[in-house]
């Protein structure tokens, strides 16, 4: 890779790194960008997950206070390392050649739980405000393994996945809900990231700075929040996540 290689894997982090902190989804950029670069689509999402781990850390780390006094957190979060780490394990299972069969499915499935995410939030907040009270706690922590899986996999989605999950499995405010989800996301990926770095397929120098990327754009992200309207950079996300699928399809 040259300087403009990097200039360019920067600037996709930056623009990931906004799009997480405004709608969600920057992983459809941020891995596109590494695979057109050159770099083989295994070795690829390894870096993206371990580039992108840090930025988590601060969505958790700002909904803190909302998860206080939760006695079910603890096994969700052991459930979600145990997930993502097998999630990544299976990723290097796969093999080089079937994964990028995958990738144009996983980026469309991807696409279509971003486009799903409001009609979710809009259930969750009406299930969160009528008076049922049954919770499914082993429904839970099965449901949150298997979405920890595909976030150890993958990635792409997982919020949006983990959202449903809890809201089909567990009766809270939809606050509290995406704090513990936010916890689910962070244990998964650290889980992930962490068995990667012996994996020998992170490519160290770019994972560097797609990490100040990442981290540059989720701060501007942040404060461009009120001035962009979320809902049409979601659509803009989406619409490019189909594209770049059909790309996928066609070059194989």
């Amino acid at each position: 890779m040259n300087g403009y290689d990097f200039i360019a894997v920067g600037l996709a982090a930056v623009t990931g790194g906004v799009v997480n902190a405004l709608a969600g989804g920057g992983t459809l950029i941020t891995f596109p960008a590494l695979t057109a670069l050159g770099i083989p689509a295994v070795a690829a999402n390894v870096t993206n997950t371990v580039a992108l781990c840090p930025g988590y850390l601060g969505g958790t780390y700002a909904q803190l206070a909302d998860l206080r006094g939760g006695r079910r957190l603890w096994p969700l979060a052991l459930v979600s390392v145990v997930g993502g780490i097998a999630g990544g394990i299976l990723l290097l299972m796969t093999g080089e050649q079937t994964f990028r069969r995958l990738v144009p499915f996983l980026i469309l499935f991807a696409a279509a739980l971003l486009a799903v995410q409001n009609p979710v939030r809009a259930w969750l907040s009406r299930r969160s405000g009528n008076n049922v009270e049954i919770e499914n706690e082993p429904l839970s922590v099965i449901s949150v393994g298997i979405a920890a899986v595909y976030g150890g996999y993958f990635g792409a989605g997982l919020g949006v996945i983990t959202m449903a999950v809890l809201g089909l499995a567990l009766h809270d405010t939809l606050t509290r809900l995406n704090a513990i989800k936010q916890v689910i996301a962070l244990f998964a990926n650290i889980a992930a990231a962490a068995f990667f770095l012996f994996s020998g397929q992170v490519v160290w120098s770019v994972a560097i700075v797609m990490m100040v990327g990442a981290l540059l754009g989720g701060s501007l992200g942040g404060r461009m929040a009120g001035r962009i309207r979320p809902d049409i950079l979601r659509w803009v996300v989406v619409s490019a996540g189909v594209i770049i699928s059909a790309i996928y399809f066609v070059r194989q």
